[in-house]
């Protein structure tokens, strides 16, 4: 396969630019076709978009998707690739990885038509939760962040914004992915009685204080962890891996999306580029290589 694009999954690729992997998820966090082991030197990266060059007939010059390593020529397991939709631009197929996390966690949400739903953190995975979600019917969706320019990003995919302090309250379903404690403390002031608070973030070594005073026994709220390395229960007995992400490329038929690709570097240039753009500070969303 000939690389085209690779996507920069720009919160897990930090952690693991910065050496921050814990120790007990070394195994765990292995993407698929790895070379080296935490915590360096790795070949990393999940989301490469390219051409087949040399498979099988059906797949001969077809624009597939790899969970693979950045990297420009690469020979996989024929059941890794995926075809893009050809409705689906190579480019934005790179979102794939990550739209599976989001259709994941709407999974483990159970959020539903006319939900009131929050989403803290209009970052690359809350910006993709928040999409899938203003596609439910009636479902009033918005997207909280303290950066005020994501208020034209929430635009751009149909949804409502609000700073931290105007977050929305009574919510039926409330998803943080700002990976800060701060950002937890919102949405859990967000969620309505009895509600779920569906926990993105990956904070990698270290810990995080949780506000869980106040009223959070009062409202009998719930945080539940979502994470894409398994299907969510709900749907486990009949979807497996591969169904999931061919429900990925094809929700990836939405020209909306393309608001997310923020920065495109030159495969050659991204050692100089890449560290910046991987700064939590750095007003990034997806981040893609070019080859």
């Amino acid at each position: 396969m000939r690389t085209l694009f690779s996507g920069v999954s720009r919160g897990t690729e930090r952690l693991v630019f910065e050496g921050r992997v814990p120790a007990s998820e070394h195994e765990r966090m292995r993407c698929p076709l790895q070379e080296g082991s935490f915590p360096a030197p790795v070949k990393y990266g999940y989301a490469a978009v390219g051409v087949v060059e040399d498979g099988p007939a059906e797949l001969a010059g077809r624009t597939v998707f790899c969970l693979h390593p950045h990297q420009s020529l690469f020979t996989a397991p024929v059941a890794m690739l995926h075809p893009v939709p050809i409705v689906v631009p190579p480019r934005r197929a790179v979102l794939a990885a990550n739209m599976e996390t989001a259709l994941n966690a709407l999974w483990d949400s159970g959020a539903g038509p006319g939900d009131r739903i929050v989403v803290v953190g209009g970052g690359f995975v809350g910006a993709l939760v928040g999409a899938l979600a203003g596609r439910l019917p009636g479902a009033e969706v918005t997207l909280v962040d303290r950066n005020p320019a994501r208020a034209a990003l929430a635009e751009a995919l149909g949804l409502d914004f609000a700073a931290p302090a105007a977050a929305p309250g009574e919510a039926d379903v409330v998803f943080h992915a700002s990976a800060h404690p701060a950002g937890l403390e919102t949405a859990l002031a967000s969620a309505g009685f009895e509600a779920t608070v569906v926990e993105l973030s990956w904070y990698g070594e270290g810990t995080i204080p949780v506000a869980l005073g106040g009223a959070f026994h009062a409202k009998r709220l719930r945080i539940a962890a979502s994470q894409v390395g398994h299907v969510s229960p709900s749907r486990r007995p009949r979807w497996d891996y591969a169904r999931r992400l061919r429900a990925a490329l094809d929700l990836l038929h939405d020209e909306r999306l393309d608001a997310l690709l923020t920065h495109e570097i030159p495969f050659d240039e991204a050692p100089a580029r890449l560290p910046a753009l991987l700064a939590a500070e750095a007003d990034a969303l997806a981040v893609s290589l070019r080859y």
